[in-house]
């Protein structure tokens, strides 16, 4: 009988896993060709505005596959749901039959994002990060803020860095931008920009969380040093950077080559021919060569990531395993 995990539990689970762990672990067995992970299908809806995902697949020899169904729509917030909604299915790779259904209403989905998210600024960031950019006021932007609030607000982070207390956001509603601002003033020296340049005057770490189609960061506005982060655009409609920050960036990662083909930042200076693939390195691919990551805090670096497979994978193993060792099942 399958098991089925709702978000309580779910969100239990999560303090006993170490997901940056998880997600660097996944990226290097996608980059080193130990997975199977189709490209992504996609319903895309106008009205109301919103788009799902679905993202399936599995690790060679491993013991399960799945299936994650995710979806944002984006007025939800205004009839009291969250924009983020989901679940994932977990099945016996050897036989097919069903073990899990995660009822996390997009939550593992969001988790998973953000601990990506810490993983690229744990080698592409720069070692002396003096202020944190968020671009975007929604669950994203929150969950980010939270995985970087742990690794660059804890003295034992390994990173032998200067710890970071500034923070800038920038969001289109001043009352979504104001109720972020207040929820991490506790922990962060909070400033409230006007523009997302002003953003980027001040951060030199700086994430994009949101679904614009209109690119909100120009090439002029990066300052030498800066890591982007991008992980709003991950539809072929999207994009939060000007393309020439791409062309004008010293290392340009993906979460996946394939994928950024077809979606996201990577997807959009292809297109206008900003950059060549061959300027594109693969997440997994980069953390394995410390040749490829980055050498000083003068580069400017960006990570497109439009969300992967197996980072689900990743996941939804890691909460089953401690849902069979919490129920003891066999």
């Amino acid at each position: 009988m399958s098991a089925i995990i709702k978000l309580p539990e779910i969100k239990q689970s999560l303090s006993s896993i170490d997901l940056i762990q998880a997600m660097e672990q996944g990226f290097i067995q996608y980059s080193n060709g130990n997975t199977v992970v189709p490209p992504v299908a996609e319903l895309l809806f106008d009205d109301p505005k919103g788009d799902t995902h679905i993202k399936y697949g599995y690790i060679k020899n491993d013991d399960y596959y799945v299936i994650k169904i995710a979806s944002g729509f984006y007025q939800n917030p205004q009839l009291g749901l969250a924009s983020s909604q989901g679940l994932m299915l977990l099945f016996d790779q050897k036989t097919g039959v069903p073990c899990a259904i995660l009822l996390d209403e997009g939550y593992l989905t969001d988790i998973r994002t953000a601990a990506a998210g810490a993983l690229v600024a744990k080698y592409f960031a720069p070692k002396q990060v003096h202020a944190i950019g968020i671009i975007g006021t929604g669950i994203q932007a929150r969950q980010q803020l939270l995985q970087l609030q742990a690794l660059y607000q804890n003295s034992d982070n390994g990173r032998g860095q200067g710890l970071c207390k500034a923070l800038w956001i920038w969001g289109r509603n001043d009352q979504n931008t104001k109720k972020l601002a207040s929820e991490f003033s506790d922990c962060f020296d909070v400033n409230i920009a006007q523009s997302p340049a002003e953003v980027a005057a001040h951060a030199n770490l700086i994430v994009t969380t949101t679904p614009s189609e209109i690119a909100l960061l120009n090439a002029a506005d990066i300052q030498a040093g800066t890591h982007i982060t991008a992980v709003g655009a991950d539809t072929e409609q999207k994009q939060e950077l000007d393309s020439k920050i791409l062309s004008k960036a010293d290392i340009v990662i993906s979460d996946s080559i394939p994928q950024s083909k077809s979606r996201g930042e990577i997807y959009q200076a292809l297109k206008v021919g900003a950059i060549d693939d061959k300027k594109v390195i693969e997440l997994g691919t980069a953390i394995q060569d410390s040749s490829l990551i980055r050498v000083n805090d003068q580069q400017i670096t960006v990570a497109d990531l439009t969300g992967v497979a197996v980072q689900d994978i990743m996941v939804a193993n890691a909460v089953y395993q401690y849902y069979l060792k919490t129920h003891s099942v066999s």
